[in-house]
């Protein structure tokens, strides 16, 4: 009989000594057993007296344990018959698991998961776009935050829609102005929760789905993302000694929105020309395209002054400027910001509020206060001299142990080097290989959109103290050579 089968069951599952009570794990297997259908619906269960004999437990045990179920919908009794699993499981199929890698998923959904590559390794060698954390002033900051915390008003405590605390917002647009060349009021700044949310929402308020956005290739894979999440269709544009190069995107392409990082192209580390750069604003005006003009590590330049930006140079209000507080200071902070013609900032503050909601004020009045009282300028000249030697030390030891073999980006500014690898070297491959010493690889063909043109390695050293450089380059050059 299949009350039997059932008996047998709970006396082999039921323990004893275990942390929670008998009843408890009666009502526990019971309900497993209805919800996997290996109890189905119409199935008689044993009389309460019989069982409670069977598993040698009081019959009120048994009881409690029924009643629960009965409340919760997953037995029901019968007068004078017994207790029975309830028919709502009868008409149920078994339970399958979601075993598809995108089952569930919209088309949409199934198209940002696979341009959603999250790496592994975010930090340690050599992994890019990581500042050093250690020697980044804590106390100072800590300070900061708690003496704004202890005299925040209580306005700060509610929804904001500003745009951002106009401290910050002041603070911001005087070192942009002085900085970076940019053509900005205060009011003109958007504080956002990071880069990526400030493309997320340039795309949404200056494109349709379907649009065409032009990208760099190889480019910035998180922005790459953050636009065909809004529905845009990327036309990759190789990029050159120059940059993003608008005589290689197709000729029947017009863009709406145009991201470039011409301070600082990543990954290649190329500097856009300022030929190519009016050449751009030109274009942008003649197809009324947006650009994004996304300055992610301007401040760290070794041989001169930081490139002053593009946006500084537009005579037209056609350039979105994006700034991040993520690499000069740490990634946590999450903090960011957008420069937006006035004609745009109300609709841009208005979507903010609405779809992300603003907030954090304490945060941002620390960390204005950090940048009015001097330690944020002082931070960026003692990071820019720190990343110059390690980027010095990791070039030294790879040019030691593989010499020309081994090409490497100029650096003239930024956080990471690129190394060039022959046609026949697969980077994905060497990528997983160096994983298991611990290295941490980012594969340049990973960058592109169409084709890779170029193998190669993203090296990261800001992060990376220096005999952690000195060691994992030398592991690295041990697993290059052969291949080389």
């Amino acid at each position: 009989m299949q009350t039997d089968w059932i008996i047998e069951h709970l006396q082999r599952c039921l323990l004893r000594d275990g942390q929670a009570t008998l009843g408890q794990q009666l009502y526990r297997l019971l309900r497993e057993a209805i919800r996997s259908q290996q109890l189905k619906g119409g199935t008689a269960l044993p009389a309460s007296r019989a069982l409670a004999q069977a598993l040698q437990v009081g019959r009120n045990t048994v009881l409690a344990a029924y009643d629960q179920l009965l409340a919760e919908g997953y037995l029901h009794s019968k007068q004078g018959a017994g207790t029975f699993v309830s028919e709502v499981f009868a008409q149920q199929s078994a339970h399958t698991p979601l075993t598809m890698p995108h089952a569930g998923l919209s088309q949409r959904g199934q198209q940002l998961t696979a341009q959603c590559r999250l790496p592994t390794g975010l930090t340690g060698a050599f992994a890019p776009g990581l500042p050093e954390l250690q020697q980044f002033p804590h106390h100072t900051w800590q300070r900061l935050q708690q003496v704004r915390s202890k005299q925040a008003p209580a306005h700060w405590w509610h929804y904001q829609q500003q745009g951002g605390l106009p401290e910050l917002r002041q603070a911001v647009c005087d070192y942009l102005q002085l900085s970076r060349s940019v053509r900005c009021q205060p009011e003109h700044i958007l504080i956002v929760q990071g880069a990526q949310q400030a493309l997320e929402l340039t795309a949404r308020l200056l494109s349709d789905a379907g649009d065409c956005a032009w990208m760099e290739d190889p480019g910035y894979v998180g922005a790459q993302a953050a636009l065909q999440a809004a529905g845009l269709q990327l036309t990759p544009v190789a990029v050159d000694d120059e940059g993003l190069n608008p005589a290689a995107a197709p000729a029947d392409s017009t863009p709406r929105l145009i991201y470039i990082t011409p301070s600082h192209q990543y990954p290649s580390g190329v500097v856009m020309s300022l030929q190519r750069r009016l050449e751009l604003l030109q274009l942008a005006e003649t197809c009324n395209s947006w650009i994004i003009e996304d300055d992610y590590d301007s401040e760290f330049r070794y041989d001169a002054q930081p490139i002053a930006s593009l946006q500084g140079l537009a005579s037209s209000e056609r350039v979105i400027y994006v700034g991040t507080f993520s690499k000069v200071m740490f990634p946590a902070l999450r903090l960011g910001y957008l420069v937006i013609p006035p004609a745009l900032i109300d609709s841009f503050r208005a979507a903010y509020a609405r779809l992300y909601r603003e907030g954090s004020y304490a945060q941002q009045a620390a960390l204005a206060d950090f940048i009015e009282q001097g330690y944020f300028a002082r931070h960026i000249r003692r990071m820019r001299e720190l990343y110059r030697i390690r980027q010095q030390l990791l070039r030294h030891t790879l040019d030691h142990a593989l010499g020309t073999a081994l090409p490497l980006s100029a650096g003239q500014a930024g956080m990471h080097l690129v190394a060039r690898l022959p046609a026949h070297v697969d980077d994905q491959q060497l990528s997983s290989l160096a994983a298991r010493e611990q290295l941490w690889l980012r594969p340049l063909s990973g960058h592109y959109l169409q084709q890779p043109q170029q193998n190669g390695l993203v090296l990261g050293y800001a992060g990376v103290e220096e005999t952690l450089i000195r060691q994992s380059a030398l592991r690295l050059a041990q697993l290059l050579e052969p291949m080389l």
